[in-house]
């Protein structure tokens, strides 16, 4: 097992792509919509993953930074989706509060890091 894999923010990242990839799947999304929402998802767990192969402290931090910033860029695509009515309010607001919680851990694990 890599070490990533034993990280909770991780596993919470890669279920949060997982209901991404199921609610792609199931709707009819723009191309633009689906293939950003669909990378930044995906960044967040592969940006976790590449953060634990790094020897140093400033280049785990530079990627948990991107990390965290894909968790951020999901959270306004999937506004954008609740308010243009591409999803409902109620899928809307479960997936920011998980993208909010791993955002969470993932400032931890920054700041633990330091500068």
């Amino acid at each position: 097992m890599f070490d990533f894999q034993k990280l909770e923010v991780y596993q919470k990242a890669k279920e949060f792509n997982r209901n991404i990839t199921k609610l792609l799947g199931s709707g009819n999304f723009d191309r633009t919509s689906n293939d950003q929402l669909r990378r930044a998802a995906f960044s967040i767990m592969l940006n976790i993953a590449e953060s634990s192969s790094r020897f140093s402290n400033k280049d785990r931090r530079h990627f948990l930074v991107v990390s965290r910033g894909s968790a951020f860029e999901c959270a306004a695509i999937l506004e954008y989706l609740c308010e243009v009515g591409e999803i409902n309010e109620s899928y809307y607001k479960e997936k920011y509060n998980n993208l909010e919680e791993i955002s969470k851990m993932l400032f931890s694990l920054i700041k633990k890091l330091g500068n």
